[in-house]
């Protein structure tokens, strides 16, 4: 073995450090405000999406943009 899987080892072998009160409540409260942060960003970005939506197919209704543009014809020049 080398010296460092035998540092390894006796470092597994002391006894563990206590876990500090609380710590599974601290870590349900972070995990439920991650949860939390997440859920209100996809609503956000969903809405935001839904939005953009209706504004393009609005501007596709108002503006007809597949419709050819008006041409303007101008009469000839006149010479005289």
């Amino acid at each position: 073995m080398s010296g460092k899987e035998d540092q390894v080892r006796r470092m597994l072998d002391l006894p563990h450090p206590p876990v500090p009160p609380g710590l599974a409540l601290r870590a349900a409260r972070r995990g439920t405000r991650i949860a939390h942060r997440r859920r209100v960003t996809r609503t956000a970005v969903m809405l935001t999406l839904l939005v953009a939506v209706a504004v393009f197919l609005t501007w596709l209704a108002v503006a007809d943009p597949w419709a050819a543009p008006p041409s303007v014809i101008a009469p000839p020049p006149r010479l005289f």
